[in-house]
């Protein structure tokens, strides 16, 4: 069980950081047209496109700014608390 945490937990983390990327890469355009932009999209699109989607019912889909990444980060953060917590 133990070792089944720690993967889970290191899985989290990865993701986390795929995700700050992902936001990093946003701000330099020339960047987001390289394989590991792509590859970094193709990772974080299946986490942010649901958050986006919630954002949207909520009615809080700000136009052109995108902040499925704040509430990507605070899901991830949620999950490990409850992962730490058993």
């Amino acid at each position: 069980m133990y070792s089944i945490k720690i993967a889970l937990s290191l899985l989290l983390r990865i993701i986390d950081s795929l995700i700050l990327i992902r936001v990093l890469l946003s701000f330099f355009p020339t960047l987001q047209s390289s394989r590991i932009s792509y590859f970094i999209y193709q990772m974080t699109e299946p986490i942010l496109a649901p958050c986006r989607a919630i954002l949207d019912r909520l009615g809080l889909g700000m136009g052109m700014l995108d902040f499925s990444p704040i509430l990507a980060f605070l899901l991830l953060r949620l999950i490990q608390t409850m992962l730490y917590a058993l």
